[in-house]
C-alpha cells in the first residue's frame, strides 16, 4: 500500500519528513548509529531539530535548505502490510513533483502544524494546504489522515482547544473539496520530531483527551479500493535507471507483471521482455496490482523510455492520442485569464506533464440542475464546470476516467498555479494503439 506524506505549508515547514524519518525509525527500518551520524550533521547545519527529516531529504539542497524537492521513497512494514512512503514536496516551487507522488498513492497524509501561525499560513487563500487537499483528491488520494502534528510545541503543549480549531477549520473546505469527512478523513494528533502517538499511542499524562488510534494503527486500518489483478496491465513511468539493462519504476495501476512477461512499450509501441522484476528491493517472480515495482527490459534502448510512457499487455494496449474530450472544473483562474477556445495550460495526467491548448468549449454543466445548459459558452469563469477538447502535440497514453480512474484523472496548471481539474470523457475512436 503506498502512503503520500503531503507537507500543508508555504513559509514554514509542517514537519513531513520528519514525521516520515520518524515512522522508518521507529519501525526498524534506521539503526540508532545512522540517526547518531545525522544529529550531528543536523547540529553541524546549526538545525538540531533537523536531523530525522535526513531520513527522507537526502540530497544535499533539500538538507541545507530543510525543503523537500524530490519525492523521497522508503518502505516499512507492520504486521498486516507493507507501505511504501512518498515524502512529497509541500512548497509551491515543486508542486509538479508533489504531483508526481500523489499520483502513485493510496492513502494521503496530510501533514499540519499545530505551531501557532504555521496552521494559519498554510491555510490562508494562497497557502498551499488547500491546494494540496484538492490536487490530493484530483490525483485519486481517496482516503486522507489529516495528522496535526507539532502537539509538543511550547505554543501547543497537546492543546484540544487547538486540535479541536483546527479540525473544525479543516473539515467544511475537506468537504467541499469532495471528500466524504464521515467514511474517508481522518484526524489525529502527533509529535514528529518525538515520536508521539506514532507507533504506539501517546501517554495518557501526556495527552489525557486523546483516546483514538496512532498513526500506524490509523494506516494500518484504512481500506483501499481493490484493484484488478486479471485486467489488462496499466503501469505509467516515472523513472528509469541503469542497473544490469533498462530498469523502470511505477506502479501496476491494473493487472499484474510476471517475470518471462512480453509486454508492450506505449505510445512507442515497442514490445519488451521482462527478464527481472523488483519489490521494494527484493526480486520477486510476480506483481500484484498497486505495488510499487522495477522492472528490467530488454528489447528497448533507454532513449526509448520517458516518463509518463506506459508498459501494458500486448493484447489490450492502452490508447495512445493527441486530442480528447474532458469535463473541467474551473477551480482559480489567474488575474485577467478568460477561460476559452485557444486557453493554454500543462497537463499533469499521471505521470505525464504535457503542455496542452483548449480548442473548444462544448458544453457548460448548470451547477443547480447538474445537466448541461443549451447554449454553447464562448468562455466561462471561476467554478464553471464545461466539456470541452483538449489537444496536445505528443502523442499520450491515458484513458477514460469511467475505465480506469487513476489514468483518466488530470489537472491543468498555469504559472505554477492549478486552475483547473478534470477527468477523461471520451477518446477517439481510432485510438493510435499498436
Amino acid at each position: 500500500m503506498i502512503s503520500n506524506f503531503i507537507d500543508s505549508n508555504v513559509k514554514f515547514d509542517a514537519g513531513k519528513s520528519t514525521a516520515g524519518g520518524q515512522i522508518l525509525f521507529l519501525s526498524g527500518q534506521v539503526d540508532d548509529r545512522t540517526i547518531q551520524k545525522y544529529e550531528k550533521e543536523a547540529k553541524d547545519k546549526s538545525r538540531e531539530s533537523w536531523y530525522m527529516a535526513y531520513i527522507m531529504d537526502t540530497n544535499e539542497e533539500e538538507r541545507a535548505k530543510g525543503k523537500t524537492v524530490e519525492v523521497g521513497r522508503a518502505h516499512f512494514e507492520t504486521e498486516t502490510t507493507r507501505f511504501t512512503i512518498l515524502d512529497a514536496p509541500g512548497h509551491k516551487s515543486y508542486i509538479p513533483n508533489m504531483i508526481s507522488g500523489a499520483s502513485q498513492a493510496d492513502i494521503g497524509v496530510l501533514v499540519i502544524s499545530a505551531r501557532k501561525g504555521e496552521f494559519e499560513t498554510g491555510y490562508e487563500r494562497g497557502g498551499q494546504t488547500r491546494e494540496h487537499v484538492q490536487l490530493a483528491k484530483t490525483l485519486g488520494v481517496s482516503k486522507l489522515l489529516v495528522v496535526v502534528n507539532k502537539m509538543d510545541d511550547p505554543t501547543v503543549v497537546w492543546s484540544k482547544e487547538r486540535y479541536d480549531d483546527i479540525q473544525s477549520k479543516m473539515m467544511p473546505f475537506l468537504k467541499s473539496s469532495q471528500y466524504n469527512v464521515k467514511k474517508d478523513v481522518q484526524f489525529l494528533p502527533i509529535s514528529g520530531l518525538l515520536g508521539s502517538n506514532m507507533k504506539t499511542r501517546v501517554e495518557e499524562r501526556v495527552c489525557a483527551w486523546w483516546d483514538g488510534p496512532c498513526l500506524i494503527e490509523a494506516l494500518d486500518a484504512v481500506e483501499v479500493p481493490p484493484r484488478d489483478p486479471e485486467g489488462p496491465l496499466r503501469m505509467p513511468i516515472i523513472d528509469k535507471f541503469k542497473d544490469l539493462g533498462n530498469v523502470v519504476m511505477g506502479k501496476t495501476e491494473s493487472g499484474s507483471i510476471c517475470e518471462g512477461d512480453s509486454l508492450l512499450m506505449m505510445p512507442n509501441k515497442a514490445v519488451v521482455k521482462v527478464p527481472a522484476l523488483f519489490c521494494d528491493e527484493d526480486r520477486v517472480r510476480y506483481a500484484d496490482p498497486g505495488e510499487n515495482v522495477r522492472v528490467r527490459l530488454s528489447g528497448i534502448e533507454e532513449e526509448d523510455i520517458l516518463s509518463g510512457f506506459v508498459l501494458c499487455s500486448v493484447a489490450k494496449p492502452i490508447p495512445a492520442v493527441t486530442e480528447f474530450v474532458a469535463q473541467l472544473q474551473i477551480l482559480e483562474l489567474l488575474d485577467n485569464a478568460i477561460f476559452t477556445a485557444g486557453y493554454k495550460a500543462v497537463l499533469h495526467i499521471h505521470a505525464i506533464v504535457e503542455e496542452c491548448e483548449i480548442v473548444e468549449l462544448m458544453q457548460q454543466i448548470d451547477l443547480k440542475k447538474k445537466k448541461p445548459m443549451k447554449k454553447t459558452p464562448l468562455f466561462v469563469k471561476n467554478g464553471a464546470i464545461v466539456l470541452c477538447r483538449v489537444q496536445v502535440n505528443n502523442l499520450i497514453c491515458i484513458e477514460k476516467f469511467s475505465d480506469f480512474p487513476q489514468l483518466g484523472r488530470f489537472t491543468l496548471r498555469s504559472e505554477g498555479k492549478t486552475v483547473a481539474v478534470g477527468k477523461v470523457t471520451t477518446l477517439p475512436t481510432v485510438a493510435n494503439n499498436a
